[in-house]
């Protein structure tokens, strides 16, 4: 297949154990040939983003999806800034990329943080990655902020769920973004399922991602659980299968078509 003119950026949106859906979505690029140069990922994004950055497979990267629970997450802290530290995250997400800064990377990638204390988003691209990421994970009020450059940052899809515009500034001519978010009103939870609907709504237009990507693509996830580990294989599965439908798109706008 040759090679398209056009530089790709690849943008993971966040949404907890929703985000192992990219996992499903990067698998169908990669296995059609769809080049990526650059990479973005907020909150959970961040993670299959990072990992995917620094070289792990498909098949690794489907390995350790399903070997993620929460016991390698969080860890109990005192309620001051949070009820809890993912410092375990970090510990665990060196244990598969190794403990590197983004400058030994293979692929160029951003982790997308909040600033608690301003709101500002804070694009990370250098230190250390699983610190990066830790950052952009942590969820504010749940989670200890992450301090690094006398920043307290937090979870990126606050402020910019789907970074478009991060890889756009890096150079990318063509963006493909994947949003797991898929607010729902679950009806069935009374006035708190409206409330959730309404969280969903706030974290899927932050930043005014989807707007701006060449291709969205949206896995079906209407619904789907944001905290069981044991549906990973499905959300995977869903992420195959929207990607799947978005390669045509893909293909005839990056020329790689026949």
């Amino acid at each position: 297949m040759n090679q398209p003119d056009k530089k790709v950026g690849l943008v993971l949106g966040g949404g907890v154990v929703r985000g192992l859906a990219h996992v499903g979505v990067v698998t169908v690029l990669e296995e059609a040939g769809i080049p990526i140069h650059l990479i973005a990922g907020a909150s959970s994004g961040a993670i299959v983003g990072a990992a995917y950055a620094a070289g792990l497979g498909t098949a690794r990267l489907r390995e350790m999806a399903l070997k993620l629970r929460w016991r390698h997450v969080g860890i109990p802290v005192i309620p001051l800034r949070g009820f809890v530290s993912f410092v375990k995250l970090e510990k665990w997400l060196t244990g598969f990329i190794g403990d590197i800064t983004f400058d030994q990377l293979e692929t160029r990638f951003t982790a997308v943080t909040t600033d608690i204390d301003t709101g500002e988003r804070v694009a990370l691209q250098q230190g250390r990655v699983a610190t990066a990421v830790r950052a952009s994970c942590s969820i504010p009020g749940l989670v200890t902020p992450v301090k690094i450059d006398g920043r307290n940052l937090v979870d990126g899809a606050l402020s910019n769920n789907l970074p478009v515009t991060v890889v756009r500034d890096q150079g990318a001519d063509y963006v493909i973004a994947v949003d797991v978010m898929q607010p729902t009103v679950r009806r069935h939870w009374g006035a708190l399922g409206y409330g959730f609907a309404g969280i969903e709504l706030l974290i899927e237009h932050s930043g005014s991602g989807a707007l701006l990507a060449d291709c969205l693509i949206t896995p079906n996830l209407a619904g789907a659980t944001y905290f069981r580990f044991s549906r990973i294989n499905d959300l995977i599965t869903r992420g195959e299968a929207a990607a799947q439908a978005a390669l045509p798109q893909i293909k005839r706008d990056l020329g790689l078509e026949g």
